[in-house]
């Protein structure tokens, strides 16, 4: 499939999260009505991006998923960072999740991590530390995405939201007070 140019171009309904990784990806799925990002598993990195690639599309085919949110290092203006350590990490999402597309039958496109593991630990703390932090990160990943989605919605159809969107595909702030379940445990 493709990358869309906007997060907001996934379609409803079940979305997987992405926390991409050099070692190790989160990965997180979201209802059918997107209110709720629950965390999966961890996926350990294989020796080739084709085992990887196999195994995330059994994920989402496992979970139903209409679209694959993916996780992307930014830099303070909203902007993909560049020329520094997170711009190298987001050069590498960039050309991982493009190939990743390529295997997928449903759509992927990228959402603002900023900050998303310092949530996650700090929920996985805040709750037993039962949940690994690779899937609590994407779950928060794809919570963050949900509650600005919703915004959205609700000043389309003349409500106030919480969050300002300028454009669509520019990423909006984390919800640090986020609840995440933390039942769920590492997926081998």
């Amino acid at each position: 499939m493709s990358i869309l140019n906007s997060a907001y171009y996934l379609p409803t309904g079940r979305l997987l999260a992405l926390d991409l990784g050099q070692a190790r990806t989160g990965v997180a799925v979201c209802d059918e009505l997107g209110s709720l990002a629950t965390p999966l598993g961890v996926l350990r990195r294989h020796p080739t991006r084709a085992e990887d690639f196999a195994e995330i599309v059994a994920w989402a085919a496992r979970e139903r998923a209409v679209g694959v949110l993916v996780g992307m290092p930014l830099g303070g203006a909203g902007e993909a960072a560049a020329d520094t350590a997170a711009g190298a990490q987001a050069r590498w999402v960039r050309r991982y999740a493009g190939r990743l597309a390529g295997a997928l039958t449903v759509p992927v496109a990228f959402w603002d991590e900023s900050f998303s593991t310092a949530d996650a630990e700090r929920l996985v703390r805040e709750s037993g530390g039962r949940t690994p932090v690779d899937a609590a990160a994407a779950a928060v990943i794809l919570s963050d995405f949900l509650d600005a989605r919703r915004s959205m919605g609700e000043r389309e159809n003349g409500g106030e939201g919480e969050k300002q969107i300028s454009q669509p595909d520019h990423a909006v702030s984390h919800s640090p007070s986020l609840p995440l379940p933390v039942s769920q445990t590492e997926a081998s």
